[in-house]
């Protein structure tokens, strides 16, 4: 048997469990899953809808809170208090509890049609946000690294990827390979990734969704390797194989715009899946009464802690 195969048949299909709505929020456009296990609760974000919201496991409590522009993205910190996040034109520190803003970069001035999209932490402790067009037609997104060493933070364009949405990314387990999502022209691309330097090199295709699957858009890897990838317009949420992209598993959604997934929960075995409402016809929207909701789906596969970012 040669190593292709070995490696193959090393990553086996999870069992899923049915979707169940977490909070029925009607998100114009929820994204940015971030699991906080200090918190016990889980982040996301409605884009347009310009708001944060948390919802905790065990009592399900729901906090939100509102911003004056788009915020897309975020990660817990390691040293100091709140979260790390990605606004309309810039990265900035949100403490939630004492609602205070600091903002920090906004690397692309020369391209003020621009607004930051999905964005997570590396193992390292980096935080990661692509920027994309906000028609979605212009190719000016980018890939953009931020650094913090507990007192300073540092923003570098670590893949001027030229893409009109980007979204992602997720790395391997050995910190080895990265995917990054170019979701309007539908193709995960993966690349060599030198953790050290946090640098991608060697891009090329890995996977383009089949017509009528709709576009890849948020993902997350799980502790044995696997690719979680949720459609958008395509109402569901598969897992890869990291070798060869080949689908193990398939959740369907009662909706058709699935923009993200993360683990979470005290066993990390929970996939939360977010959804939106936008670019939807007033008829979908009276037959997807659930669109822009949570939603959480039990896994037998468990997800890989969050890393927090290092500033």
């Amino acid at each position: 048997m040669n190593s292709h195969t070995d490696a193959a048949t090393a990553f086996t299909s999870p069992a899923c469990g049915q979707p169940e709505v977490v909070w029925p929020a009607g998100a114009l456009l929820g994204e940015g899953l971030c699991w906080s296990p200090t918190r016990q609760a889980i982040y996301w974000v409605d884009i347009f809808g310009k708001r944060l919201m948390r919802w905790h496991v065990s009592s399900g409590e729901r906090c939100e809170w509102s911003f004056d522009e788009t915020n897309s993205a975020g990660a817990e910190r390691a040293s100091g208090s709140g979260l790390i996040v990605s606004l309309q034109h810039g990265i900035a520190f949100f403490d939630p509890d004492s609602e205070e803003l600091v903002r920090l970069h906004e690397p692309e001035p020369r391209h003020p049609t621009n607004r930051f999209n999905d964005g997570k932490c590396d193992p390292q402790g980096r935080f990661w946000s692509g920027t994309m067009d906000t028609a979605c037609k212009a190719e000016t997104g980018s890939l953009y690294r931020v650094n913090g060493d507990g007192a300073s933070t540092s923003i570098a364009c670590a893949w001027a990827a030229n893409f009109p949405v980007v979204n992602g990314p997720a790395w391997s387990l050995d910190g080895r390979t990265i995917w990054v999502n170019d979701t309007a022209r539908n193709v995960v691309h993966i690349g060599d990734f030198d953790a050290a330097a946090g640098a991608i090199s060697n891009t090329r295709r890995w996977l383009r969704l089949p017509r009528g699957d709709g576009y890849p858009d948020g993902m997350t890897t799980d502790s044995a390797g696997r690719l979680w990838i949720a459609h958008w317009a395509g109402g569901c949420v598969t897992c890869h194989a990291p070798d060869d992209a080949r689908v193990l598993a398939r959740i369907e959604l009662p909706t058709s715009n699935v923009t993200n997934v993360a683990f979470g929960g005290p066993d990390l075995r929970t996939l939360f899946i977010t959804s939106a409402r936008a670019e939807l016809s007033d008829q979908q929207l009276a037959n997807q009464p659930l669109a822009g909701a949570l939603f959480e789906v039990r896994t037998d596969a468990a997800g890989v802690a969050p890393a927090r970012f290092a500033g």
